[in-house]
């Protein structure tokens, strides 16, 4: 973790959470953890949620995330939600490109790129998901699937652009099986993804941009990922559903 760097945590919700289990989860966080002066909350929820959810955060350090969007501010997309109308339920942040959304809803890495250019545009921090597949890992992919993945999502933007922007990178074959990267593994990608972005931008933005872990983030590993220099946070799945993990995950020590 760099100080210079805010650290963000996020919970991602998934397809989890009636409307009262939600609105219960954010009172008791932010009962349990108080206002975050030197770190910051993201809460995912799904759509259902947004509204109340933006209602009932009052903490300091807290915001509010979608959990995917499309990339048109309108039109006759049925089912589908627009930037511009998430940046009107207040949402500060829109997670792109997870690996679910590509693995089980056949998003590319050009759909990825058309839905960043749009959460900008319309005022809103994208969290660029990246990661690559056990296969990948294996196989010794790991930088050219990542690298061709952030310069996908990242392409056509200007450096002014980039302020704001999230990269998450998430080990497609850490996510949900409780298989994690050691913090040096996970420490090695963040570091070829930040000079990836220096070469694509400059060495302020390489410096500024956040980029976060994920993939079966939990209370035991927390703190040592945090320690790692270019981890700047957790994109977290699972451990973010019980009050008293995420709690845990907000108030890691470094």
């Amino acid at each position: 973790m760099n100080p210079d760097r805010r650290p963000l945590i996020a919970a991602n919700w998934k397809m989890h959470k009636t409307l009262a289990e939600a609105i219960s989860f954010v009172e008791s966080i932010q009962r349990e953890t108080g206002p975050c002066s030197d770190r910051e909350v993201l809460i995912g929820p799904p759509f259902t949620a947004l509204k109340a959810i933006r209602d009932n955060l009052k903490q300091q350090g807290y915001s509010l995330g979608a959990q995917n969007c499309h990339w048109e501010e309108k039109g006759a997309y049925t089912g589908e939600i627009s930037p511009l109308m998430l940046k009107d339920l207040g949402c500060a942040y829109v997670i792109v490109g997870h690996s679910e959304r590509r693995q089980l809803f056949g998003e590319t890495d050009e759909t990825v790129r058309l839905k960043t250019a749009a959460v900008i545009k319309a005022g809103m921090a994208p969290v660029v998901c990246v990661g690559e597949v056990l296969g990948e890992r294996e196989g010794g992919k790991t930088f050219e699937v990542v690298g061709r993945q952030v310069e996908g999502a990242l392409g056509g933007l200007s450096a002014e652009q980039m302020d704001g922007v999230v990269i998450a990178y998430e080990p497609v074959w850490a996510i949900g099986t409780g298989r994690t990267a050691t913090p040096g593994q996970a420490q090695e990608v963040h570091a070829y993804i930040r000079a990836r972005i220096s070469s694509l931008f400059n060495k302020a933005v390489e410096k500024n941009v956040r980029i976060l872990y994920g993939g079966s983030v939990k209370p035991s590993n927390i703190d040592a990922l945090m320690a790692e220099p270019d981890i700047d946070g957790a994109l977290v799945g699972g451990a973010s559903l019980e009050v008293g993990s995420f709690k845990s995950l907000v108030q890691f020590n470094v």
